[in-house]
């Protein structure tokens, strides 16, 4: 399965019990633009994707290199 960057920081998010307002305000971006990136209506900057990273405590690499390899279908 591939993940887009919104699944991936969504489901970090959501496993570390943050809202979305909350996380925008730590990112400093706006709340609309967690909206859209989680729903997959926006594609982020890098620069929104390192801040969002710091704050939910991912690497960027680990954001990125959801989106770009399939998940092993035997585990």
């Amino acid at each position: 399965m591939l993940l887009n960057i919104g699944e991936s920081i969504k489901r970090r998010r959501k496993a570390l019990k943050i809202t979305q307002p909350y996380l925008a305000d730590l990112a400093e971006v706006s709340v609309n633009t967690i909206f859209k990136i989680e729903s997959g209506e926006a594609n982020p900057t890098i620069e929104v994707i390192t801040k969002i990273a710091d704050v939910l405590g991912m690497k960027i690499q680990l954001v990125i290199k959801n989106i770009n390899e399939p998940e092993d279908e035997n585990s």
